[in-house]
């Protein structure tokens, strides 16, 4: 189904939404006025969690228990969603897969996880939210400053994965132009997230802010994504990382 939002409504999912940048995002869009919907796949406390604190501060959540690797469990989880919520708004692609290996020691498994979730289900997630969008939607991915400087090494396979979806989201943006729904892409640099635990004070030292970014930075840049002062953006690829990539 293909419609044009005429109603006070509005719906937005977000994909890996329990923690770090997801969580931030949820709450953001809640607070923003969206009903959001957001999948997870292993924290059930987490995800509860972020559900109370959502309708706690007014808003409305629904937590979805998906894996992004899975075409079935995401189509599964877009249908759960809009017949919960309604069609869609604002979708937000985060999950995502951080593995790190040199070239000689990435195994074929690591290799693949990554591809399916980082790539394969970003594209996945977006294909099967469009028959739900409304015209004048905003798609949003979450991708990474590594895709413009990789900083260390061991870390080829997840720079592949982040430059695809940096590329991937012009090639959607000129598909879905037509019904002026903008597709564009985040590429946080390092953030206070689990996935980057133990490396925090060194992450901050080599920033030229010498600190890290905070997941609510990253979730304000999302609103203005999801915003109507964005209409004119689309197909970009916008890096936030305190001047890490400078």
């Amino acid at each position: 189904m293909s419609t044009t939002d005429t109603t006070t409504s509005r719906t937005a999912l977000v994909f890996g939404g329990s923690r770090g940048i997801g969580a931030a995002a949820v709450a953001r869009l809640a607070a923003d006025g969206y009903a959001v919907a957001f999948t997870y796949l292993s924290r059930d406390d987490r995800a509860r969690e972020l559900v109370t604190e959502v309708e706690a501060a007014g808003g409305r959540a629904l937590a979805l228990r998906s894996d992004s690797a899975d075409a079935d469990a995401i189509r599964g989880a877009v249908d759960r969603a809009v017949q919960e919520l309604g069609p869609l708004n604002v979708v937000v692609v985060n999950a995502g897969l951080l593995r790190t290996g040199t070239v000689e020691s990435v195994s074929l498994a690591d290799l693949d996880a990554m591809i399916d979730v980082n790539v394969r289900g970003v594209f996945l997630s977006i294909q099967a939210t469009v028959p739900h969008l409304v015209d004048n939607a905003r798609v949003i991915t979450i991708g990474s400053n590594v895709a413009l400087r990789t900083g260390t090494a061991g870390a080829s396979v997840y720079q592949l994965t982040k430059t695809a979806v940096a590329g991937m989201v012009k090639g959607i943006a000129l598909d879905l132009a037509p019904r002026s729904i903008t597709v564009n892409n985040i590429q946080p640099g390092p953030t206070d997230t689990d996935m980057n635990a133990g490396a925090i004070d060194a992450l901050a030292a080599a920033s030229p802010l010498r600190r890290v970014g905070r997941p609510a930075e990253i979730a304000g840049l999302v609103s203005y994504l999801a915003g109507p002062d964005s209409r004119y953006v689309t197909g970009a690829s916008i890096t936030i990382d305190g001047g890490s990539t400078l």
